[in-house]
Order: structure tokens, then sequence, then C-alpha cells
């Protein structure tokens, strides 16, 4: 006889996005999203608890939820933290739920730039540069910003944010001008963003798995809740010469998920240096 395989109509799809977003975060969002299409689960349950991150990487997993959300219901449930960039993919479930004490909000955008110019002068460090263009180096870490520069960022981020608040005004049915009112950069408990209409109901992930259920008429004792991850080789990264450079000695103390979180916060904040964030920064 065959082996009985569960039918994914009668199921729930499971996501869980954890830590800062950037491209990695991206491609494994994208491939589960890709499943849970494929499969046709009727509902997806996403756990979100990240800080934040990159603009565009942000903007393609919110894109592609707003695609499976044509045929699939979806609920999205933050966790300890879901701010910045993890509210805007938030924008892209149907409904959303959070603990009364979720870290949340942090609507706004950032760009980090460094000027270690002293430092370079105390050792003698100087750099020549050839450019096609005036501000081709803009955000160079050797030399403070000109006016000029300065300006052309600020409406690059004003830009960003205006494309930030659009989203969450049209996705929680607020008006534009509500929305500035209180996306200046400040987070908020999921209790006060219930009161803001950033969410739609307090409670746990388990909560917002049985609002799912409801939603999708299915029987929220019974149904299967099926968690859509990628496999990683176990070891693979803490293995990487790279990775072992990077750690030195402490890598061997910690455990395969420690390396792996410890080496994703090193290469965002090297990876993301000058990139336009919607990270929130306590």
């Amino acid at each position: 006889m065959w082996p009985f395989k569960p039918n994914p109509r009668k199921q729930l799809a499971r996501i869980e996005l954890t830590g800062a977003i950037a491209g990695g975060t991206r491609q494994r969002l994208l491939k589960a999203l890709k499943v849970v299409k494929e499969r046709k689960y009727p509902g997806l349950l996403l756990r979100i608890d990240s800080p934040g991150g990159t603009v565009g990487d942000s903007q393609e997993i919110y894109s592609a939820l707003k695609r499976l959300g044509e045929t699939t219901k979806i609920v999205a449930s933050f966790g300890n933290i879901s701010a910045s960039g993890g509210v805007y993919i938030g924008m892209g479930a149907q409904h959303i739920v959070a603990n009364p004490g979720t870290i949340t909000g942090s609507i706004g955008v950032i760009i980090r730039g460094n000027n270690i110019e002293s430092l370079l002068n105390k050792v003698g460090v100087s750099f020549k540069v050839i450019k096609s263009g005036p501000y081709k180096d803009i955000l160079s870490f050797d030399r403070p910003l000109t006016d000029e520069e300065r300006q052309i960022l600020q409406d690059l981020i004003d830009n960003s944010y205006g494309q930030f608040v659009q989203t969450v005004a049209e996705s929680r049915k607020l008006p534009v001008e509500t929305v500035r009112g209180f996306a200046d950069g400040r987070v908020f408990t999921g209790e006060q963003a219930l009161a803001l209409g950033l969410v739609d109901r307090l409670g746990t992930e388990e909560d917002a798995r049985r609002w799912l259920a409801e939603l999708t008429d299915l029987d929220p004792e019974k149904v299967v809740t099926q968690t859509i991850e990628e496999r990683k080789p176990p070891l693979a990264r803490l293995l990487n010469p790279e990775s072992r450079l990077i750690l030195g000695p402490i890598a061997v103390q910690l455990s395969t998920e420690q390396v792996d979180r410890a080496l994703t916060a090193v290469d965002f904040e090297l990876a993301t240096s000058g990139v336009p964030l919607w990270m929130y920064r306590p």
C-alpha cells in the first residue's frame, strides 16, 4: 500500500522570518512562498521576528506576499520584535496579530556611513580617487559629506520613506496623513500598535494560527500546520575558512545556530554600509 500523503489543501503553511532582512533572507523567503503557492495551501501563518533590513529586499518579499494573497489567506504573527522592514513585510498579510508587548513600528529609513578620516590621517593613509562624476564616491569613509551630498541622500531617504508610508496607508486602510503622524521612527508596543490601527488583534502565534484556521474553514483543533523552511547543511558555515577567520577561537564554543546568527550579523553590517535601510537600531 502506498504511504498516506497529507493533502496540503487541508493544511496550513507556516513560514518564519527571523533576523535582519537582506539577500539571503529574501532568497529563502521567496523560495518558501513559491512552495506555498505550488502546493496550494489555503492559508499561510507568517511569523515575523525581525528588526528590519534593506529596502529592496523588504519590498520584494512584500510583493511576493501580495501576489500569494490573491489565492491564499495570510495572517502575520509579530513576535518579540517586528519593526521597520519587518512591519513593511507584515503589510503583505491580510491580517496581523501582535503580542501586547511586541516591539513594532520604527517606520522610517536610515543610511549609515562611516567617516574614519581622522584615524587615517593619524596613521598616514590617504586615498587617490578617480571618478566619473562628483558624487560617485558619496559616503566614502575617508572624508566628510558635502552639503550637496547630504541633500542628495536626504532626498533619497525622503522618497523611500514616502513609499513606506504609502504602503502602510494602503495596507491598513488609513489616511496617509494619519500614518505620517506616527511614522516618525518611534517604536510601539503591540498594544499601542493596535490602537493606531497598525495591527488587527493582540495575541500569541497560536492565536494567529487559530484565526487563520477559521478564515480557511479548517478546524483549529485538528488542522496540521506545516513549517516551510530551507534545509541547511549542518556546520556548513562553521567549517567555512572565512567564517573561522571572522569568529576566531570563539567559534568552537558556539552552537551551529549561534555561529550562523553571528555570521549573518557580520555579513549584514559589511554588506549594507551606505544602503538605505528600513531598520530598527536600538
